[in-house]
């Protein structure tokens, strides 16, 4: 028993690559394991923050919070984590994240009001923020030649299927025992994970000299330029953009910490971010790749839930049931992805992606307002397929293109590239529904407006049939105009999900236009055998 604790406890620091298999699978599925709570937490309280507000006692303006405090801490913890990796170690990184963000689940569980609330859901995306890129960069340097290919495979499954169960877990939570659970869940996992990471983790050294040469001025404009533009993009769709003074406000404040970020990771002897790995073409093609990848994957994530609520009526349980179809067909397109990306050109490989995916949004923009399961079920399993053809090679060719050097930082900026074209698709889609709605149901009226006649005889039948619920004739027309206008609002949504969705179709069929860029360059020398075989 203490040779096994001995081993556990045995530093690899100046050959991770060189450790036995078992030890690398170990470390990678604990780091997993840790990714998908930081994911599976941004959602679970989305079906339920009805209950949340309650519970609080919370106005409807300040519940959006919730999750609004959790995107925004973790966006800018995920650049951030390259820099403390070095400075810390990723054993003591990802342990310290992984122990607070378990200490401010209980918090988040035991909060008194919304404010505490937002505090400690706060403090919970920015721990777990640091979780998402770490396993990334330590799969890169611990795995080479075909282990390597299942990495991006599993980790790009479970950036899926974590945001995907979160609605339907926390719902039956809710409705099973209570809110305040759905951030007890994470306790006991939460401890697991802490105490295996600070035992097995040891990839990297400290250098602990990093915190005293820390550029202050290009940490905070890069919080503020990241801080500020989720706020916008979060608040954006409710409030009119910059029409309103917050927004705009904050829109402002951004673009000036944005400009200074900038002017900071180019001429900073001590970065806290570095754009190196943007030299590459590749690598900025693969963000390319990744911030259209976000931008599908959480849009169409967000909009079947809203559809599936608002058109059809569902409970969270009878979403979740119809979405799961997405991460079921995950699985296969996982086996199929981490096969295929040993034996084929990469830019096939996401070339085929990027067409299904196209393929499957285009299916699902022909919905109706009685689509249900079966109907969304080819659509869902379409897109399942082809999210791991897009993923997977985008993270082998981006992260395989840099040196191990820049890996901690590549991994950072890959994985924000990929949550801020998630925020930026969300917003954009939000935008685009209400507009194509009121588009909508004015032709609705203009049509209605030139067939005056049948539209009278329509609501004069409706009447009629009304009349067996109450005899007051005034009545019952009331009830048949709510009852007509409520189809044509119901109507005009479906039109405008349709719309939205055939939009994001074009789009993933104009970002094909950067796949022949992504050659690899003649003359790059091979990586050295820790930073795997690419």
């Amino acid at each position: 028993m203490f040779a096994r604790l001995r081993a556990l406890g045995q530093d690899w620091s100046d050959d991770p690559a060189g450790m036995p298999t078992s030890r690398k699978f170990l470390i990678f599925w604990v780091m997993a394991f840790g990714q998908f709570m930081a994911l599976f937490d941004i959602q679970i309280v989305s079906a339920s923050l009805n209950d949340v507000q309650a519970g609080l006692a919370a106005g409807p303006d300040e519940i959006s919070w919730v999750q609004t405090a959790y995107l925004m801490a973790e966006l800018i913890m995920i650049p951030l984590s390259g820099y403390l990796s070095q400075a810390m170690s990723t054993r003591w990184l990802f342990s310290m994240s992984a122990g607070l963000f378990t200490l401010s689940s209980l918090l988040c569980g035991l909060a008194w009001n919304i404010e505490s609330m937002i505090a400690f859901r706060a403090i919970q995306g920015f721990t777990g923020g640091a979780m998402v890129p770490l396993v990334f960069s330590v799969g890169f340097t611990i795995f080479k030649g075909k282990q390597l290919a299942i990495i991006p495979a599993i980790l790009g499954m479970v950036g899926v299927v974590a945001p995907t169960l979160g609605p339907t877990v926390g719902g039956l939570i809710t409705q099973g025992i209570d809110w305040r659970w759905l951030f007890f869940v994470n306790i006991v996992p939460g401890v697991v994970v802490t105490v295996l990471a600070a035992t097995v983790i040891r990839v990297n050294r400290p250098n602990f000299g990093m915190f005293l040469r820390i550029d202050w001025s290009h940490f905070a404009a890069m919080a503020i330029a990241l801080g500020g533009l989720q706020f916008v993009l979060e608040e954006g769709p409710r409030k009119e953009w910059f029409g309103d003074h917050h927004i705009a406000l904050a829109g402002w404040f951004a673009l000036i910490a944005a400009a200074l970020f900038f002017h900071r990771s180019l001429f900073s002897t001590n970065p806290i971010v570095r754009l190196s790995p943007f030299r590459r073409p590749i690598f900025a093609f693969c963000c390319g790749f990744s911030f259209v990848i976000g931008y599908g994957m959480y849009a169409s994530i967000y909009l079947l839930p809203v559809y599936l609520g608002r058109v059809r009526g569902y409970d969270s349980l009878e979403i979740g049931t119809t979405v799961f179809v997405v991460g079921v067909a995950q699985i296969f397109s996982t086996i199929i992805a981490a096969r295929l990306v040993e034996r084929v050109d990469l830019r096939f490989i996401i070339t085929a992606g990027l067409l299904l995916f196209a393929w499957s949004l285009w299916l699902t923009s022909a919905m109706t307002s009685q689509w249900g399961f079966w109907e969304l079920a080819l659509p869902q399993a379409v897109r399942g397929l082809s999210l791991m053809l897009c993923i997977v090679p985008t993270i082998r060719m981006g992260l395989g293109s840099v040196t191990p050097q820049e890996l901690p930082f590549a991994s950072g900026l890959i994985n924000l590239t990929r949550n801020l074209g998630g925020a930026v698709g969300i917003a954009v889609v939000n935008t685009q529904l209400q507009d194509h709605t009121r588009i909508a149901a004015l032709r609705f009226g203009e049509a209605m407006g030139h067939q005056g006649a049948n539209t009278a005889e329509a609501v004069g039948s409706l009447a009629q049939r009304m009349g067996a619920v109450t005899p007051d004739p005034a009545h019952a027309l009331m009830l048949a105009e709510g009852y007509l206008a409520r189809l044509v609002g119901r109507e005009a949504l479906t039109m405008a999900f349709d719309d939205v969705f055939r939009l994001m179709a074009w789009m993933f069929l104009a970002a094909l236009v950067m796949v022949p860029f992504c050659r690899p360059a003649r003359n790059a020398a091979p990586p050295p055998p820790d930073a795997g075989a690419h």
